[in-house]
């Protein structure tokens, strides 16, 4: 919530404008949704499990260091692949208009330990929705973070560099634990919450398989070669782990995105809506493999208007809303990776510490700030 807003030069009639103008460039791209959409997302699924098939099967001889190496960054790489072109971009619906009941929302599950439709509620239906409003996304500092300088400013504020490492290194855990709203729900009365001890359970149970595949089955089945295949199966995991949370937070923390009140969305129209998605994300620039690692989230901007659309078609979306924030004056907030990943630890460091000059709020706006 920035004390200039970056948006108020724009009439209500421009805002609606713009709602109609990008609602055509969505209604052009699913009008030539086809085959050759089709044939990518199979050839990538193909490919993935192509690559985590003969990664499991290098690490077989890991207790060699050249073998533990290229089955450690084969892995790493596969289980990216599945989280973010795939798995991510699938329970997003972006491919269920191909009828394909192997590649659908309803039935995909993926290589994470939140369960497919417990994240589907907290990521699509609430972050996208509520996308950067305060007290409203849990994506937005996931829980544990000060977000914005109106938020007060509590001691335990001074440790959120170090919540936010670990949240990292063990993104997927702090996902599923987000996704079940674990800090609201560790009192005594809502531990009890018939549908809460029903979603832990089933997150316990994705927990165990997840395990169970990862650091049993497939370091059992290297034999000798058991221990390094432990370890590797970890590094792939922390590697897959530190990446996505970097896509993720490059997308929404980094300066110049813009946070928003509860009271800010109060009637808010299809026009404005689309506006606060403009505002409230940001890109990554880079080559076509940087895009591809990053499940195309790199066109976050593009993802949150359109959030259904398949990914591989972002980057010619892209260049038609960057015409439109040129078109009405906005800034399109984007950056090197280095740049972005940068610019979002400075603004956790940045936060973990008091204002220097705090302003004074009233007992409402208070309220609703410290609700975060």
């Amino acid at each position: 919530m920035t004390a200039i807003d970056p948006t108020a030069h724009l009439t209500a009639e421009q805002i609606e404008e713009l709602g109609r103008e990008l609602d055509a460039i969505r209604d052009e791209v699913i009008a030539g949704r086809g085959e050759k959409d089709a044939a990518y997302i199979r050839k990538v699924i193909s490919a993935q499990r192509r690559l985590e098939l003969v990664s499991r099967g290098v690490l077989l001889f890991s207790i060699f260091p050249p073998a533990w190496l290229i089955g450690t960054a084969g892995l790493s790489v596969a289980k990216i692949m599945d989280n973010m072109e795939i798995g991510h971009n699938i329970l997003h619906g972006q491919w269920d208009w191909m009828r394909d009941p192997k590649i659908h929302s309803t039935t995909w599950e993926w290589d994470h330990v939140s369960p497919a439709d417990q994240w589907k509620h907290s990521h699509n239906e609430l972050h996208h929705t509520y996308t950067n409003v305060i007290g409203k996304d849990n994506d937005l500092g996931y829980g544990i973070m000060r977000v914005d300088e109106d938020q007060k400013w509590h001691p335990f504020h001074l440790g959120q560099p170090l919540w936010n490492f670990l949240n990292a290194c063990f993104f997927e855990y702090g996902i599923a634990a987000y996704d079940l709203e674990l800090g609201k729900n560790l009192n005594k009365r809502r531990r009890k919450n018939p549908e809460f001890r029903a979603r832990a359970k089933a997150v316990g149970r994705k927990i165990r398989k997840q395990v169970l595949k990862d650091y049993v089955i497939h370091p059992l089945l290297s034999g000798p070669s058991f221990l390094p295949t432990l370890a590797a199966t970890f590094t792939a995991n922390l590697v897959r782990n530190i990446w996505s949370h970097s896509v993720i937070m490059c997308g929404h923390f980094p300066e110049g995105v813009q946070v928003f009140e509860r009271r800010s969305i109060k009637g808010e129209t299809r026009g404005q809506w689309y506006l606060r998605q403009m505002m409230g994300s940001a890109n990554i620039s880079g080559s076509k493999a940087m895009h591809f690692m990053t499940g195309n989230l790199s066109h976050q901007i593009e993802h949150h208007l359109f959030p259904d659309l398949p990914s591989n078609r972002y980057a010619e979306v892209a260049v038609k809303v960057r015409a439109l924030f040129e078109k009405y004056q906005l800034e399109y907030v984007t950056g090197p990776l280095p740049q972005q990943v940068f610019s979002a630890w400075h603004k956790v460091f940045r936060l973990s510490l008091p204002n220097k000059n705090p302003k004074v709020k009233t007992p409402d706006r208070e309220r609703e700030l410290v609700a975060a």
